[in-house]
């Protein structure tokens, strides 16, 4: 194995005598090079999207979220809740209530959800430190209602905080009877705006918050919600409170994670980061030709070297190491430069944010990224086994084939 691996870093190396061998070995490395960097590269990014896409959810969700599997709402008895309370790992639980609403304000309209929620409900999520203006208060000290909006609600309907006109939100009254023109058919309530929060385009053009209490009046309920939303304690097992508050509340309710809440939007992302490793390992395949017909040309350039070494009693397996090491020796080399561009590129993009994102973001202003070494490590894998098949492909045919056209004449 030394002596293949030395004359394989020999063959390398040294200036051949056909210089297009040369100038092919150099493109099959930058090659590979360009490949395994923008590999590492873009899995960085969405490494760094997937954990910017977790802090927004860990915002505006919460950690666990009891929902009926049938039906808009249920009523949540006294027994049920001092049980979810006591539940191993919950540390607090918050009711809210949710429904679409039309919105005015001054000469704008505006259809967006209104979500009642109980007065506690900052210990359940991080809403609270994503204000935009104001602050998140939904009573004040004389129990008055206040609402908490969206930005992108907020925007749309030209409302800031200036307690000089109040938000008017529609609801359709229940129990009127439809009958068209008679005026009665929605329910009516004004309310101001206390703060505007701002986490993501979508949540911020959808919610406004309002008191629970505020909001079942404007739906005539008395105690029905449309949710429970779960605080774990600090360190809590959440697939252990999890299982509790499912056997718990039984078949006819949903209790999802995070991951549950948003599972299609996480599917999605985990589908395109697994279809852009695709494309770009077929790019890299593609590559490896340069490979093939670098070791090809090789091989013919050395056949008196090949003659030379089989009177020297070199066997076939020798020889065939030799351009085999050859071929990884240049996956190799362009699999560290690799490895190492792309690792220059991460470090930069996270320290100076070279490349920013279109448009305006409130969050951030260029593209997050966020190294693993995992994602090192099967990349290497990755371009390692295809530079590995790139190299066996032209030894095992044209090396056999050279080889048996020695045999002949020998004999």
């Amino acid at each position: 194995m030394k002596l293949s691996l030395y004359i394989a870093k020999r063959y390398l190396f040294a200036r051949k005598s056909r210089n297009a061998i040369n100038v092919i070995s150099g493109i099959s490395v930058a090659g590979v090079m360009v490949g395994t960097m923008a590999l590492i590269t873009i899995l960085s990014v969405f490494n760094g999207l997937e954990v910017m896409v977790k802090g927004i959810f860990s915002t505006s969700d919460s950690e666990l979220k009891i929902s009926p599997v049938k039906g808009k709402v249920f009523t949540p008895d006294t027994l049920m809740l001092q049980q979810l309370a006591a539940i191993d790992g919950v540390e607090a639980f918050a009711e809210t209530l949710e429904e679409n609403a039309l919105l005015r304000y001054e000469e704008q309209q505006y259809i967006a959800t209104v979500k009642g929620v109980s007065l506690n409900y900052t210990r359940v999520t991080d809403l609270d430190t994503a204000m935009w203006d104001g602050e998140f208060i939904l009573q004040g000290e004389n129990g008055r209602p206040y609402a908490v909006a969206g930005l992108g609600v907020a925007n749309f309907l030209g409302m800031r905080l200036n307690f000089v006109s109040p938000l008017t939100i529609y609801l359709p009254d229940r129990k009127a009877p439809v009958r068209a023109g008679t005026g009665n058919e929605f329910t009516r309530r004004y309310i101001y705006l206390s703060g505007i929060f701002a986490v993501e385009q979508e949540f911020d053009s959808k919610y406004v918050f309002l008191p629970i209490d505020f909001t079942r009046e404007l739906l005539d309920y008395t105690d029905e919600v449309s949710s429970l939303e779960v605080k774990m304690t600090p360190g809590a097992d959440e697939r252990k409170t999890q299982n509790a508050i499912r056997e718990l509340m039984g078949d006819k309710f949903l209790v999802q994670n995070r991951y549950e809440q948003q599972e299609m939007f996480y599917k999605v992302m985990k589908a395109e980061r697994l279809a852009i490793y695709v494309i770009l390992t077929f790019i890299l395949i593609i590559a490896s030709f340069n490979i093939i017909g670098s070791l090809t040309m090789l091989i013919i350039e050395k056949e008196r070297d090949i003659d030379i070494l089989r009177s020297l009693g070199a066997d076939n397996r020798l020889i065939k190491r030799i351009f085999i090491y050859e071929g990884w020796m240049i996956s190799f080399i362009g699999t560290i430069l690799g490895l190492f561009l792309g690792f220059l590129i991460c470090a930069a993009q996270q320290s100076f944010g070279i490349v920013k994102l279109a448009g305006e973001s409130l969050l951030i202003d260029a593209y997050p990224v966020r190294m693993q070494l995992i994602d090192f490590i099967v990349v290497a894998a990755t371009v390692l086994a295809i530079g590995y098949g790139a190299a066996w492909y032209p030894v095992h045919y044209l090396s056999r084939r050279h080889l048996k056209e020695d045999n002949k004449e020998n004999k």
